[in-house]
Parts: C-alpha cells; sequence; structure tokens
C-alpha cells in the first residue's frame, strides 16, 4: 500500500479506486487455475459457482461484461451465468490471467486481512441468505437478488484492501461506543459513508441499473431490495454470533417479507429454539423476542 495520503473526498476515492486493479481472493485464484487446467472439460456453471464465491471478482467480471456487451445487446447483463455465457469459457480465462490476490496486496498487514476476510465470509453469507429468501418468494430472478447481496458490502471491501487504518478505525470506534451507528463513524473518519461510495463506485463502474437498485438501502420500500437489505443485516448482526440486540427485528421483518412464523423461519435458518419469542407479562400468547436485551 502506498504511503500517500489518503484522498480526502468521495471523488478522490473514486478516482483512486478507479485506478486499481481490483484483487481476488487466493483462493479464488487457485480454483480459477485448477479450471484453466482443466478448460477442455469445464462448463459456464463451473465457473459462476467460482466467480459467487469472490465478490471482488464478481463485480470485475459484471463490469467487463456491461463494457463488452453493451455493443451487441438491447439489455443490461445482471447475473454471473449470463455474463460468463456471454464471454465465453476461453475469453473469460484470458480475462482474468494471473490475477493480483488480496493476500498478496495485505499479506504484511494480517490485521487487515482478517478484517477483509470477515467481509467476504459475512458477504457470502448474505447471498446465500438472499438467494434463499429469492427463491421462496417466487422472485423472477434470484440469481440477480444473490448477486446483490454479494456486492452490498464491496465499498467496505476495498477500505480494507487499500486504506485498511481506516477501516480498523472504524471498527475501533464501533466496539468503543455500543450506541454508534455504523454509518455515523464511517461519516467521522471518512467524511462520507460507505454505502455512498458504494453507489458512486456503482455508477462509476456502469453496473447495471437494477443491481444498483437492489443495493440502494434508500430503496427498501421494494420487496426485493428489502430482501437483499434483510440478508446483508441478518449476515452482519449475527457475525460474531445469534446474540445480537438486533437480530429479533431482523426476524421480524423477515417473516413479514415471506409471509410464514417464527418457527419456519428459524428452521429454515436452522437456529436453535431460544430465539423464539416467549409471551410477554400479564399478556398470555403475546410475542417478545427472547434475545431482545440491551448491552
Amino acid at each position: 500500500m502506498s504511503n500517500n495520503p489518503h484522498p480526502q473526498n468521495l471523488a478522490d476515492w473514486l478516482m483512486l479506486l478507479g485506478d486499481r486493479e481490483l484483487p481476488i481472493l487466493r483462493q479464488t485464484a487457485r480454483r480459477l487455475e485448477k479450471a484453466r487446467q482443466q478448460i477442455d472439460r469445464v462448463t459456464g456453471r463451473d465457473i459462476t459457482d467460482i466467480v459467487l464465491q469472490d465478490p471482488l471478482l464478481a463485480v470485475r467480471v459484471v463490469a467487463l461484461i456491461q463494457s463488452f456487451g453493451s455493443k451487441h445487446l438491447r439489455s443490461e447483463i445482471t447475473n454471473i451465468a449470463s455474463a460468463v455465457m456471454m464471454l465465453g469459457v476461453e475469453p473469460f480465462f484470458r480475462a482474468f490471467e494471473n490475477p493480483l490476490t488480496i493476500e498478496s496486496v495485505l499479506g504484511q498487514q494480517p490485521q487487515a486481512l482478517l478484517g477483509m476476510l470477515q467481509v467476504v465470509l459475512r458477504t457470502q453469507r448474505a447471498s446465500r441468505y438472499a438467494y434463499e429468501w429469492a427463491f421462496a418468494r417466487h422472485d423472477m430472478s434470484v440469481d440477480e437478488v444473490a448477486l446483490a447481496a454479494l456486492l452490498h458490502d464491496l465499498a467496505e471491501i476495498l477500505l480494507w484492501c487499500f486504506a485498511p487504518d481506516l477501516a480498523i478505525e472504524i471498527r475501533a470506534r464501533l466496539h468503543a461506543d455500543r450506541n454508534l451507528r455504523s454509518a455515523s463513524a464511517q461519516q467521522e473518519v471518512l467524511g462520507f459513508t460507505l454505502a455512498e461510495l458504494q453507489i458512486s463506485l456503482c455508477h462509476a463502474w456502469h453496473l447495471p441499473a437494477l443491481l444498483t437498485t437492489l443495493m440502494d438501502d434508500r430503496k427498501a420500500q421494494l420487496p426485493r431490495v428489502q430482501n437483499v437489505r434483510l440478508a446483508v443485516d441478518l449476515a452482519r448482526h449475527s457475525v460474531d454470533g445469534w446474540g445480537d440486540a438486533a437480530i429479533p427485528d431482523d426476524l421480524e421483518a423477515i417473516q413479514a417479507l415471506l409471509k410464514i412464523n417464527r418457527e419456519t423461519l428459524l428452521a429454515r435458518l436452522q437456529l436453535p429454539p431460544e430465539l423464539l419469542p416467549l409471551p410477554a407479562r400479564g399478556e398470555p400468547g403475546a410475542a417478545t423476542p427472547r434475545g431482545q436485551r440491551s448491552g
């Protein structure tokens, strides 16, 4: 990482990130190389499965196909399977040959590497939730919803990659003050929120408008956006276990989205019955989340 001062505003950050090659996970690079060695037997589905485990590779594929496909297609490509099919197997491998890895970028900064990997694991979990709930809702394209959840926190991943000291500072402030909201900590440290950076990057990289909308929490009144947002929230709140005070509210919102009861939702999430609501005192049958405590 450069010793130059960090950018001072959102426009400068966009310029910085626009000039950088986005690294991918070392595990992803290894899987791609293994697939390349078996190129005669590799299918588009095989490649898609690899890409969808790595948000940084996924966004690179989406951005690439937008620039490539805009001359040939009447509509935007909004899922990885279609993007891989449009590129073709051999051109895909040529486009992502000898990729830079996150581990090489952060190899001398173990704390930053761990922080970044934790966010990636969170996005993978969010993507799985989003896919399952979109499928349950009979969404017209579950792959779009799952991809939006995978990419939703891309700006945070990039901050860990290219300015880990700032990511560590934000995390420290949140740990020091449990009442501090993430957006407030980001505003204090960066001068803007990561959600603002996220949407700005979507526009700068010409990502499909539909995907950008699905990642825009300001449009959470739309059921598909709400699907993404709730998956991201539950993945974030459960990252250290299921005791976070926000989880009961998450579960109630998910129940409303899927139109199911708490028992069914917990069964789908494979969660313990301790998270079932208990009757409120003096109101037999009334629901009060057991896990809803302060502190």
